[in-house]
């Protein structure tokens, strides 16, 4: 049974701001949960109905009803298991190899699937800027799927950070060259805008590689692709 104190905290981790103060997030169903479990990230609390079956043998495991279970969760249909863990402490951004930067993106679903993407891709640090959703929003964690694990994700001010990079900076650009036809590098950084408006301008000033991805149906009437599936083309030709 759920207490008064355990429903508040986990309620509370629910928004941004108690998430930073306890250094604790949530995440939902079996898949997403066991993923977190066998990865390095610390468990706080389990929380499961008795149709759950604890192969990991957690000792501290709270039996609770499907229903207290229903008043927790973030989902109509909520999986059996609801676990609190600890945020893990800040990294340091790596200045070699191939890094993903993210300016401003808004939407939870679009920030989890970037997150599969860099863990389908080999990418092991995603940098964001300030304002981009928090990784540990609980629907990122959900649309993450596991790879919130095994992916760096660090917040920081997009333009000191670029204004330092010594590699070659690629950005997602409307006129920018036709990355089909592109020689693109590993030792790289690529950074992908906001989705209803793109790369803000002091970032787009500060990009030296614009690529563009070639729109081929008749019409051309579609605006832009959704950032999630940009990345997605993009890193594929970053690692073909």
């Amino acid at each position: 049974m759920l207490s008064k104190n355990q429903v508040k905290l986990i309620n509370s981790l629910k928004k941004k701001k108690f998430r930073l103060q306890n250094r604790l997030f949530i995440a939902e169903g079996v898949k997403v949960v066991e993923e977190l479990i066998q990865s390095d990230f610390q468990l706080n609390g389990l929380y499961a109905t008795e149709a759950y079956f604890n192969k990991f043998n957690i000792e501290n495991l709270h039996i609770i009803s499907d229903k207290e279970l229903k008043s927790i969760s973030e989902f109509s249909n909520p999986n059996q298991v609801f676990a609190i863990f600890k945020i893990p402490e800040r990294e340091e951004i790596k200045d070699t190899g191939f890094t993903l930067v993210l300016d401003e993106i808004n939407d939870p679903g679009n920030l989890g699937t970037i997150i599969r993407l860099c863990d389908w891709f080999g990418v092991d640090q995603l940098v964001c800027s300030l304002n981009t959703v928090d990784s540990y929003n609980p629907k990122v964690v959900q649309a993450s799927m596991g790879s919130l694990s095994r992916v760096s994700i660090v917040y920081s001010d997009l333009i000191l950070f670029l204004k330092n990079e010594v590699r070659p900076i690629y950005g997602a650009l409307l006129k920018g060259e036709n990355v089909y036809k592109s020689t693109l590098p590993n030792n790289a950084v690529l950074v992908m805008g906001n989705e209803a408006n793109g790369i803000s301008n002091d970032i787009e000033k500060l990009i030296n590689k614009p690529i563009t991805i070639l729109q081929f149906g008749k019409n051309q009437r579609t605006e832009s692709l959704n950032v999630a599936t940009a990345t997605a083309i993009l890193l594929s030709e970053f690692r073909r």
